[in-house]
C-alpha cells in the first residue's frame, strides 16, 4: 500500500467516524431529570420551561381534582400546580415548602410540576429508550416509558408532557402570546375597562364578583322557612316583597361547613339572568377595582360547575381571589327551582307582608358605614375599602386629624381620622373594635383620602324616595359634630319590618371642613 493509498483509507476512517457520530447526534434527545420519593425521573427538554421554588401564595380551586393542589401566579399568569405525587396516589401527602416547581410548556399551555429536587441534563440515545404501548381507547397515562442508562444500572421514568398538560378537570393556561404591548393602548383599555368588584370569604378561600353583579349585601336575617331547605338552600328572605331564596355558598363549593354563626357572614343578593339569588358567605372583606386585563384566565374545569369560574384575580397585597361569572354558578334547572319556585310558592306571603310600602323611583347602590351612628355613602363616591393595619407614615406638622400617608397600589393616600376631626370621643381600645376599623379610600380632584370609620355594615340598593331632607335637630349639636356636614339621610326598610335611618355622607361638605382644618395649620 502506497502513502497516498493509506492516506486515502484513514480519511474515509475518519468520514466514517464522523458520520456515525452524526447518526448517533440525530436520534439524540436532550433530558432534563428530576427526584420524587426516591425516585427518578425524566421530562424532554425542549418542555422543561424553567424550575423555580414553592411559592409562597396557592389558591386552592374548589370541586378539583386532588393531583391540582390550585394556582399560583407567575410572571403575569395563572399556572396550575400538580403534585406529582398525587398522580400515582390519591392518597399522597400535600406538597411542602421545600419542594421544587417545574414549568411544563406544550404548545403554550404551562403547568408547575412538583418535585423534591432536580437532578441532571442527559443525551440520551434512541436505543436507552423503551416506549410503552397502549391498547386502542385505553386511558393514557403520564408514564410515556423508561430510559435504561450504566448498562441497566439506572432506570428513569419518562414522564409524558401533553399528557400532563391535559389531564382531566385541570385547567389548561396558555402563556401570553406577547409580553409587550404599546402602551398607550394599554392605558386606553385599563380606563375604558375600569371596574369594581366584590372580594368576599367562604370556607376559608377567597373569591370576587363584579359588583354590576351584586343587588344588595345584608346581615344574615332571620330566613323564613322554606320546602326546599336541605343541604343547600337554608331558607328564604322578603326583599321589599320579593321573596328571594338563599343558598349556602360553602355548601355548594364543598368548602366544608360554615360557622353556625359566623360574625360576620352576609348574605350577597345576586342576579342571574331575570332572578335574584342570595348567596350566604362566611364574610364581605373589601371593595377593590379591577380591569378585565388584570383577570388571569383559568378555562373551563371538566366538572359540572367548572364554567363558574371566570379566572384569577390577583392581588400581592389583599391576596389572590377566584373571580366568579356570576351567570353561570348555577345551572339553568337550579335557578328555576330556587328563584322561581320560591316566587311561586310564597309570593302572596311577601307580598302581603309589603303591600304598605310600595317603593318607586330610580335606585342608588349605597355603602352603609358605623362612625358612633349609622351612615351610608353613594357607592360611585368609594374607590375601594381597605384594612385599617396598614403601614402608615405621618409627616411632621400636620394637623392631629391626619392619621398619616398610606400607600395603597403604589399611590399615596392621606388617612383622615374621622374622630378628630369632628371632635367625636375616641373609639374605645379593644381588639374587636380595631380589627372592625377599616379605611374608605375617596378621590377628590386627583387626591385621594381615606377616611377611618368604625366599621363597614353592608351595601345597600334604594329607590330615591328613600332619601329625605336631614332633621334640624340631628345638625345642632355643636360645631364639631360630623351631622353639620349632611344635609339628607336615608330611611332604610329593615327585614323584620323596622326602619332605620342613616345620615348620607356629603363628600363636597366634607372636603371644605378639612380643606379648613389642613389651611389652619399653615
Amino acid at each position: 500500500m502506497t502513502d497516498v493509498d493509506a492516506a486515502v483509507t484513514a480519511i474515509e476512517r475518519q468520514m466514517a467516524g464522523a458520520a456515525r457520530v452524526l447518526r448517533e447526534a440525530a436520534g439524540m434527545e436532550v433530558m432534563g431529570t428530576f427526584f420524587l420519593a426516591g425516585q427518578e425521573f425524566a421530562l424532554p427538554a425542549l418542555n422543561v420551561r424553567e424550575v423555580v421554588g414553592m411559592p409562597a401564595r396557592i389558591t386552592p380551586i374548589p370541586l378539583s381534582p386532588r393531583c391540582l393542589e390550585g394556582i399560583f401566579t407567575l410572571r403575569g399568569a395563572a399556572i396550575p400546580l400538580l403534585n406529582l405525587a398525587r398522580i400515582f396516589d390519591a392518597a399522597a401527602p400535600a406538597v411542602t415548602g421545600e419542594q421544587r416547581v417545574v414549568i411544563i410548556d406544550v404548545d403554550d399551555i404551562q403547568v408547575g410540576l412538583v418535585f423534591d429536587a432536580t437532578g441532571e441534563v442527559l443525551r440520551v440515545r434512541p436505543e436507552q429508550r423503551a416506549g410503552l404501548h397502549w391498547q386502542q381507547d385505553a386511558a393514557r397515562g403520564v408514564v410515556a416509558g423508561t430510559i435504561t442508562l450504566a448498562d441497566g444500572a439506572r432506570v428513569l421514568q419518562l414522564l409524558d408532557a401533553d399528557a400532563l398538560v391535559r389531564i382531566d378537570n385541570v385547567p389548561q393556561v396558555r402563556a401570553h402570546a406577547s409580553v409587550a404591548r404599546d402602551a398607550w393602548r394599554m392605558r386606553f383599555l385599563r380606563q375604558a375597562q375600569g371596574r369594581k368588584c366584590i372580594s368576599f370569604t367562604v370556607g376559608g378561600l377567597r373569591f370576587a364578583l363584579a359588583m354590576e353583579a351584586i343587588q344588595e349585601i345584608m346581615r344574615v336575617p332571620d330566613l323564613l322557612p322554606s320546602v326546599m331547605v336541605g343541604r343547600l338552600c337554608k331558607g328564604w328572605l322578603n326583599l321589599r316583597g320579593v321573596p328571594v331564596g338563599v343558598v349556602d355558598f360553602g355548601a355548594l363549593l364543598g368548602c366544608g361547613p360554615s360557622q353556625s354563626e359566623p360574625l360576620d357572614a352576609r348574605v350577597l343578593i345576586v342576579r342571574i339572568g331575570d332572578e335574584q339569588l342570595g348567596l350566604l358567605v362566611d364574610a364581605v372583606d373589601d371593595i377593590r377595582p379591577y380591569f378585565d386585563t388584570d383577570i388571569l384566565p383559568i378555562p373551563l374545569l371538566g366538572t359540572a360547575r367548572g364554567a363558574m369560574y371566570r379566572g384569577c384575580l390577583p392581588n400581592a397585597e389583599l391576596g389572590d381571589s377566584l373571580f366568579l361569572a356570576h351567570d353561570h354558578l348555577f345551572s339553568e334547572s337550579e335557578v328555576s327551582d330556587i328563584c322561581a319556585g320560591h316566587r311561586r310558592l310564597y309570593a302572596h306571603e311577601a307580598g302581603a307582608a309589603c303591600a304598605a310600602r310600595k317603593m318607586t323611583g330610580a335606585r342608588q347602590v349605597y355603602l352603609a358605614f358605623s362612625l358612633d351612628t349609622g351612615w351610608a355613602a353613594d357607592i360611585s363616591q368609594v374607590r375601594e375599602i381597605v384594612d385599617f393595619d396598614g403601614a402608615v407614615t405621618r409627616p411632621p406638622g400636620m394637623p392631629a386629624c391626619v392619621h398619616g400617608m398610606l400607600q395603597v397600589r403604589q399611590q399615596m393616600v392621606c388617612v383622615i381620622d374621622l374622630r378628630l376631626l369632628y371632635g367625636m370621643a375616641p373609639l374605645a381600645a379593644a381588639p374587636a373594635t380595631d380589627a372592625a376599623r377599616r379605611i374608605l379610600v375617596l378621590e377628590h380632584d386627583g387626591e385621594r383620602f381615606g377616611l377611618i370609620v368604625d366599621r363597614v355594615d353592608t351595601i345597600l340598593s334604594l329607590p330615591d324616595t328613600q332619601r329625605r331632607p336631614s332633621p334640624q335637630l340631628l345638625r345642632v349639636n355643636g360645631p364639631q359634630d360630623m351631622r353639620q356636614d349632611s344635609a339628607e339621610v336615608l330611611e332604610v326598610p329593615g327585614i323584620d319590618g323596622r326602619e332605620d335611618v342613616l345620615t348620607l355622607f356629603d363628600k363636597e361638605k366634607f372636603i371644605v371642613t378639612l380643606r379648613g382644618q389642613l389651611g389652619a395649620v399653615h
